[in-house]
């Protein structure tokens, strides 16, 4: 439902106004034009959803990956039916997080630019800091360095900031009519001169292409535009996918039964291999250390055909766990293979009791800390996928966004937080504690709020919430 809410954007009678008086196309049409058939990966769809910025639906951007003639690209389009495209904070966000996926992997970047720049009222939270709107335009050079082309339709208005995006591609397309391009529009001069100019005449498509030169190609129509970014495409010289035959079975379990698997009670009773068995290919896993450290289940297996070492949460991360998790992830780094980590830690115990079991706490803590040595220094792609709940410093050794994976996803259930609020006590002990009863339960209601998959993918903490039969194909 969410999603579905999400993907209307500003709301029906904003797409009516966009498409219909402003005769645009809405985003989602621009990106199916661009698109080859096999599809769009969208990141982080619910970014904004419940952030506090009014009656902002979403993020007002939409990010994703797909290909155009055989290229995966990452996109970064506006969605102007939501407040006219300004960039609020959070659409800040989740552009430097498009291109940080961009610069990792060294994909082609296509803006799609319909934007009235900053939400000015917001000015110190999206632009003075070294992780603010400015740095959109950095990464744009320092990627032209790299080599990685980045390509623009201007495709709507294009105001202050957002002027700059397409200046600064290595070519760009302004579609007649609807693109306009200018650190200020007409109200701003009339304001400032008295002038009354037309955008047509400011900043319109034919003074960019013939006078000014800050556009590269002309198009008549939207349509037109997207078929000549596709055509720039095809001439920069950046290799497209390698057709392979990779011919990989489905798993002997069917991944549609992964909805019903989907831990919800977040004690990891449920065995992880129920799910490893409809993810990987033929439902094949070459277990690694199986009867060693048994609450983490390590070893390798295949995905779309693909290789991947596997470490999966399967109760809580004790000492044996820990310097098994350890040494496979080593393994994986020294033999080039990606890893997927899927987290379902339980709860931490409460604190030792006794000398020895502050011991047995100690030495899991050191074993934890190899562990996290090794995760962090392995030079291989990591994904995560958040599959339960993950509390606390396990996040830190199962790769959680801190340790920066390549991506991190979670599945609707997931909760992520630094303790269980279910294990969070509503009583204070025993002694005069006036108020502390109804304080203690306004925490664990908040520690609950704030672990949820929505709260953290609002907030763009992680790459989106995937449906857990969705994961094999993300």
């Amino acid at each position: 439902e969410l999603l579905e809410r999400v993907k209307k954007g500003g709301g029906e009678n904003a797409i009516v106004r966009h498409t219909q008086r402003n005769k645009k196309l809405f985003v989602r049409e621009r990106l199916r034009l661009l698109l080859d058939d096999e599809g769009f990966l969208e990141l982080s769809p619910l970014a904004g959803l419940d952030m506090p910025y009014g009656d902002v639906p979403a993020a007002g951007c939409l990010t994703g990956i797909g290909k155009i003639c055989g290229v995966w690209c990452v996109f970064i389009a506006s969605d102007a039916t939501v407040k006219g495209g300004t960039i609020y904070p959070i659409g800040v966000k989740k552009q430097l997080r498009a291109q940080e996926i961009a610069m990792e992997n060294r994909l082609l970047s296509v803006h799609l630019v319909d934007s009235g720049g900053a939400f000015l009222p917001l000015q110190s939270e999206l632009f003075p800091d070294k992780l603010h709107g400015g740095r959109v335009f950095y990464n744009e050079a320092i990627m032209s360095a790299m080599g990685i082309p980045q390509v623009a339709v201007v495709c709507g208005s294009c105001v202050a900031g957002g002027a700059y995006v397409p200046t600064m591609s290595e070519e760009n397309v302004i579609t007649d009519k609807i693109g306009t391009l200018f650190l200020a529009g007409p109200p701003l001069v009339k304001a400032a001169t008295g002038e009354d100019v037309s955008p047509e005449d400011l900043g319109g498509a034919r003074l960019h292409s013939q006078v000014s030169g800050c556009t590269d190609h002309f198009a008549a129509s939207e349509e037109e535009a997207c078929k000549c970014i596709r055509n720039v495409v095809s001439t920069l010289s950046y290799e497209p996918v390698p057709e392979e035959d990779r011919d990989h079975d489905s798993p002997l379990y069917s991944p549609e039964e992964l909805l019903g698997l989907a831990p919800l009670d977040y004690g990891c009773t449920l065995p992880v291999k129920l799910i490893l068995s409809r993810l990987v290919d033929g439902s094949r896993f070459q277990e690694f250390k199986a009867t060693y450290g048994t609450t983490l289940v390590t070893g390798f297996g295949h995905v779309e055909g693909h290789l991947v070492g596997i470490v999966a949460n399967n109760g809580e991360l004790a000492h044996n766990a820990a310097l098994k998790g350890s040494h496979f992830v080593q393994l994986c780094g020294q033999r080039g293979i990606p890893i997927l980590f899927l987290q379902n830690t339980a709860p931490q115990p409460a604190g030792p009791a006794s000398i020895s079991q502050a011991e047995a706490h100690s030495n899991r803590l050191k074993a934890q800390a190899s562990m996290m040595a090794a995760v962090a220094c392995a030079a291989v792609p990591k994904i995560t996928i958040v599959i339960g709940g993950c509390f606390g410093s396990d996040s830190y050794v199962m790769c959680g966004r801190s340790f920066s994976p390549n991506f991190l996803f979670l599945w609707p259930n997931a909760r992520v937080a630094l303790v269980d609020s279910r294990h969070f006590p509503t009583a204070p002990p025993a002694g005069d504690w006036t108020g502390e009863e109804l304080e203690l339960k306004q925490l664990k209601a908040k520690l609950e709020e704030e672990s949820s998959a929505f709260y953290s993918s609002s907030r763009l903490w992680d790459d989106g919430i995937i449906l857990p039969q969705d994961t094999r194909k993300v």
